[in-house]
């Protein structure tokens, strides 16, 4: 006969090929078809809420491996925390307006552009964002991302504008909206002002340069020593090209300085920089000449290096003595420290620098020339004027536009602000940041300390694709209409017509009717041609919360990168602080950066780009979602080809070990061959408690959002608990027992709760694999159409009582000794297989005493055919490996002396035999 036919060999539907890039799409397809996001949300109506709000990505351009890090992070807890019981709904947004959008727009547009009017190109625009709003939505659904993708949030929609203004109108009301020209970071490129957010640092290689002030006010009625020197304040700058708008210099009022002489000349500098500045100069001695505070020099003037005019010498605290000379050129239309002193001064914010980054040109010299192209004209001006000291060049940190990645400068502008101080905004988002919960801890201090710094908040920008600020002004004295009540009137009529209306409909049409001036009655006005900061869209939109019943406000989480503390976090938390007085998320929760193997940034140009699209159609979203559940995304995350390949084989092994499992089950019904907890092997009860044990590591990781700890107890749990003992062992007896003997249905039941309960737990990770696993699995009576209809397992009750546990556990040390003792006779040539083996126990007593209790069940818990133990004198358990006695049955592969006892099976072992025959009992 067929022996093999007997045995009850593995069989199932699910494949050892997983042909995961052509898999997943059939299986995006069954959800739709199921409506299972909706099924899932109706299935958790009435539950507890979590919501996760999402931080809208740029609608601009195809995903990257950080925005697929991003989602599939969101993605783990929606679907964790539904599977805990919440109702979790994901409610996925785009960013649409602003800069880069417009840009692009322009370029595809070229010289059409200036034909077209500020609604057609509006709409280009619009059109442009759908675009990639179409692209990247299917790219998310591609990764296995749930949500409600039929009803997305977009800054571009009508109702979305309309809730900008809405909030915008909360500042208006409280005060905190201000116009004022103050110095902002201005992007030459763009032609716009940016705010801290849209800056990034990149080093930079600058001019550095010292430079003399020649003194023009008399020191010497209080020093007389000083009479008849020629003194000349020295400064250090890195931005030649701001010393045309040089009005002041300023001294820190508590420093000591000093006037000191070298060669025929004397030189006011800080005194404790004397040595350094020496030095950097080349001067061969100096003699200090005269000691002072920097409150002994306010309100003397220097002769300007090179233009016709003086400045002044100001008290700061801000000055240091960590580099320079301590004495700052000052130029308040370029910086803000700069302009919060020329404010205190009363001086003129002073900004000889058009739009785009030219001189204007009134100014002498360099009207006309381009800042940084002015640099090095400036230097040798003054070098052939005899002003200039020392020339080099350093390279430094310099912000840089984060869009078209241009250096910026800072220029004083008329703008649109937010004050962070009015009304205590400030000190009370310092106070809520206190109540959030942030993960990491150290985020906590991070925003703090940049609220605690930053300006007011810059929202005007030049630009038409975005939200106008919804001012007006007055066409016969210039008077600026704002207000809370115009701010809603406009909203109202954006919820209806959107946005475009501000640039269709006329000022009076869009202002209350018989809008009059308040300073002087006149009835004209045009409206203003700024737009907000896109920064204030998306900080906004929290707004969306509260709108839906199952959406409250505040949210419970917010997850984006760590850049963030600077952009979304920030202003999100600034704007529901400013506009309902609270944070609108509890908890905030951050991750790193993608880094190639290296640990470099990825990019083009370095060829170490890699498109998530690439891997997605080579293996599968599921090895993405794997790399992400294996980091530890609080820091930077590496990705490569050789993590690749471990991911590849990380999968492979859950797969085949969720294979194996179901392979078993074939013939297995739960409903009605699953053994009541007291029937089941200690075998078999011991591999459910510890599936119970590591439950409740699993669950308590997706909890606190620590998805490589998921990973990693579930992988180790597959690796080591199953593949490497459990399904080792039991293979004997799946496969060579009676098809519904206790010994294999006991064995059934364990592979079927343990495959139940890590499909459930896997779920949120291998959302694909773990549902096509869920189909191939035996029907029962409460099987859900889907795994992620389910939840996730109960904790249940202790399979094996803690001391029987502890015996298993010395079984288990003992068996890893029995394994290198089977190794070494396989490297003599004892025995090719374990079952080959028969193994001699010499035990002391204890050991002894746990061995015979185990007695039958040995040979199977160490794969060999047969176990002899003897008790020993000796403290220590030796074991000793011979050659098993008898011969092989031909079936199980043991080596038995009852093979050939039975002549009707003279080929097999008494259990083989005997299984032979009840089965041939038992067929019709």
């Amino acid at each position: 006969m067929d022996l093999k036919k007997s045995l009850n060999l593995p069989q199932t539907s699910f494949a050892m090929k997983a042909q995961l890039a052509q898999k997943e799409p059939e299986i995006i397809k069954k959800w739709q078809s199921l409506d299972l996001y909706r099924r899932i949300i109706d299935s958790r109506r009435g539950q507890p809420t979590f919501i996760l709000h999402d931080g809208p990505p740029y609608a601009n351009g195809h995903i990257h491996l950080g925005t697929a890090l991003n989602k599939i992070l969101k993605d783990f807890i929606v679907k964790s925390r539904t599977m805990m019981g919440y109702l979790s709904p994901y409610v996925p947004g785009w960013d649409c307006h602003g800069l880069p959008i417009e840009i692009r727009v322009d370029q595809l547009l070229g010289s059409k552009k200036k034909e077209m009017s500020v609604i057609d190109i509006r709409e280009e625009c619009r059109r442009y964002a759908l675009k990639f709003i179409d692209i990247q939505r299917e790219e998310f659904i591609r990764l296995g991302v749930f949500g409600d993708w039929e009803n997305p949030y977009l800054t571009m929609n009508p109702g979305y504008e309309a809730d900008i203004l809405r909030f915008l109108a909360e500042f208006f009301a409280s005060g905190n909206v201000y116009k004022g020209k103050r110095p902002v970071h201005w992007c030459l490129h763009c032609q716009t002002a940016l705010a801290e957010a849209e800056i990034e640092y990149k080093e930079k290689k600058s001019p550095s340069i010292y430079v003399r002030f020649p003194l023009i006010s008399d020191l010497s009625g209080k020093f007389p020593q000083l009479k008849g020197k020629k003194i000349s304040v020295v400064i250090w700058t890195t931005t030649p090209w701001t010393l045309p708008a040089n009005l002041a210099i300023a001294f820190h009022p508590d420093y000591e300085y000093v006037v000191a002489e070298a060669g025929n000349e004397a030189f006011l500098l800080a005194r404790r920089l004397l040595p350094i500045v020496s030095e950097e100069l080349g001067w061969k001695g100096y003699r200090e000449l005269a000691i002072m505070s920097g409150r002994d020099l306010e309100g003397l003037k220097a002769q300007h290096p090179f233009i016709r005019r003086e400045s002044v010498f100001v008290l700061a605290d801000y000055v240091t003595l960590e580099d320079g000379t301590g004495c700052v050129h000052t130029a308040p239309g370029h910086g803000y420290d700069d302009y919060l002193t020329g404010m205190a001064y009363n001086l003129d914010i002073y900004t000889p620098v058009d739009e785009e980054g030219k001189f204007l040109p009134q100014v002498e010299r360099y009207g006309g020339l381009n800042v940084f192209e002015a640099n090095p004209r400036i230097v040798a001006d003054m070098q052939q004027d005899g002003t200039l000291l020392k020339q080099a060049e350093i390279s430094h940190s310099y912000p840089h536009c984060w869009r078209c990645k241009q250096p910026v400068i800072f220029r004083a502008t008329e703008q649109w602000f937010i004050s962070m101080d009015r009304n205590g905004l400030r000190d009370r988002t310092l106070q809520e940041i206190k109540k959030i919960r942030w993960i990491p801890y150290w985020g906590e201090e991070r925003i703090a300390n940049m609220m605690q710094s930053r300006p007011d908040w810059c929202i005007s920008r030049q630009r038409s694709w975005g939200v106008p600020i919804p001012a007006f002004y007055c066409e016969n004295c210039g008077h600026i209409l704002a207000d809370e009540h115009i701010t809603r009137r406009v909203a109202d009529i954006f919820e209806e017509r959107g946005s475009n209306a501000w640039f269709v409909l006329a000022a009076d049409e869009l202002l209350p009717p018989d809008q009059k001036c308040p300073v002087c009655g006149g009835r004209r006005f045009r409206k203003e041609n700024n737009i907000l900061d896109v920064w204030f869209e998306s900080g906004a939109s929290h707004g969306i919360l509260g709108k839906r019943p199952e959406l409250p406000w505040p949210a419970d989480l917010y997850v984006e990168g760590h850049d963030q503390y600077r952009g979304w976090f920030n202003s999100s938390l600034v704007i529901g602080v400013g506009a309902r007085n609270g944070s609108p998320y509890r908890t905030c929760l951050t991750h790193g950066f993608v880094l190639d193997e290296q640990g470099r940034a990825m990019s083009k140009s370095l060829g170490n780009f890699i498109e998530p699209g690439e891997i997605i159609s080579i293996h599968g979203a599921e090895i993405l979602r794997l790399w992400v559940a294996m980091l530890n995304y609080k820091e930077d995350a590496r990705f490569g080809q050789e993590i690749l390949q471990r991911l590849v084989e990380a999968y492979r092994k859950i797969r085949n070990t969720w294979r194996f499992l179901l392979g078993n089950l074939y013939d297995f019904q739960p409903d009605n061959d699953c053994l009541q907890p007291q029937e089941l092997l200690w075998l078999d009860r011991w591999i459910l408690e510890r599936a119970r044990q590591v439950r409740q590591r699993v669950v308590r990781a997706y909890e606190d959002y620590e998805f490589h700890i998921v990973f990693h107890s579930l992988y180790n749990f597959f690796t080591v608990d199953l593949s490497a003992f459990y399904l080792d062992v039991i293979k004997d007896r799946m496969y060579c027992s009676g098809p519904r003997s206790r010994l294999r249905r006991s064995g059934q039941t364990a592979m079927f709760l343990v495959l139940e309960k890590t499909l459930r737990l896997m779920a949120p990770i291998l959302p694909f694999t773990a549902d096509e696993a869920w189909e191939a699995m035996p029907a029962f009576k409460e099987k859900a159409e889907s795994v992620h209809l389910c939840s996730f397992p109960e904790e249940g009750e202790t399979w094996l009582e803690p001391e029987l546990m502890k015996k298993i556990d010395r079984l288990l040390d003992i068996r890893e000794r029995v394994q290198k003792e089977m190794e070494k006779a396989r490297e003599t040539r004892l025995i090719g297989n374990s079952l080959e083996a028969r193994l001699v126990f010499r035990a002391p007593a204890e050991i002894y005493d746990l061995l015979e209790e185990f007695g039958p069940d040995l040979p199977t818990l160490f794969i060999v055919s047969a176990v002899e133990v003897i008790p020993s004198p000796d403290r220590d358990l030796t074991v000793t490996v011979y050659r098993a006695e008898g011969r092989k049955c031909e079936r199980c592969w043991n080596f038995s002396t009852s093979v050939g006892q039975d002549p009707d099976y003279p080929a097999l072992c008494q259990r083989c035999s005997q299984v032979l025959k009840t089965e041939m009992n038992s067929k019709p």
